[in-house]
């Protein structure tokens, strides 16, 4: 499995090389910290489902000596392993850029990663190839154009919600966010494995 992991890797070389450049951009139009680290981990996994719909991979990995669970497996971990990989050059980045950040922006960035990641992969094995990337970009844009509108209309409009989240103690507001988050992928893993064992290429 550690190998299915690698080929992302071996596979966007030549992409990779522009992964920091990617990052200094958002630094340099002095994007919000937890969106440069959600967009900074969303690069390598979604880059590497995005080739894989192109060049119809999944055929030939099932053609290899690795179970279809062992396969999403690689997918779901994979995605871990760079996310931390991507938030640590990131961290660097915003470091040497003099660029104020703090373990907050990073638990929220992986916390929101993760919850998107727990929601999109799926569709990978769901819609039909094609499609999937440019709905996903899509969906991502719109999340970060009118994400903070609707929190805000929700937090002006829902008062017994917000009051009753404020005064709840942060700790505690932060373990019940953490097990959902974990929750959600952990059940995502789990549909993606259910979805992809019945699938036929």
């Amino acid at each position: 499995m550690f190998n299915l992991i690698r080929r992302d890797v071996i596979l966007q070389k030549k992409l990779l090389l522009t992964f920091i450049p990617f990052v200094l951009f958002f630094i340099y139009m002095g994007s919000d910290p937890v969106f440069i680290f959600v967009v900074a981990s969303i690069f390598i996994p979604y880059n590497a489902y995005a080739y894989d719909e192109k060049a119809e991979v999944n055929i030939l990995l099932n053609s290899l000596p690795y179970t279809r669970k062992e396969i999403i497996a690689s997918r779901y971990l994979g995605a871990l392993v760079y996310m931390v990989l991507s938030i640590g050059v990131t961290s660097l980045a915003l470091f040497l850029f003099d660029k104020p950040f703090g373990l907050m922006d990073i638990s929220m960035g992986v916390g929101l990663f993760l919850f998107f990641a727990a929601c999109t992969f799926p569709l990978f094995y769901i819609l039909k190839p094609g499609h999937i990337t440019t709905f996903i970009i899509i969906t991502f844009i719109a999340m970060g154009a009118f994400g903070p509108k609707l929190v805000s209309f929700m937090a002006g409009h829902l008062a017994v919600i917000t009051d009753f989240i404020f005064s709840i103690s942060t700790f505690t507001l932060y373990s019940v966010l953490t097990i959902i988050i974990l929750v959600a992928y952990t059940a995502s893993w789990g549909f993606t494995t259910a979805i992809y064992e019945k699938k036929v290429f």
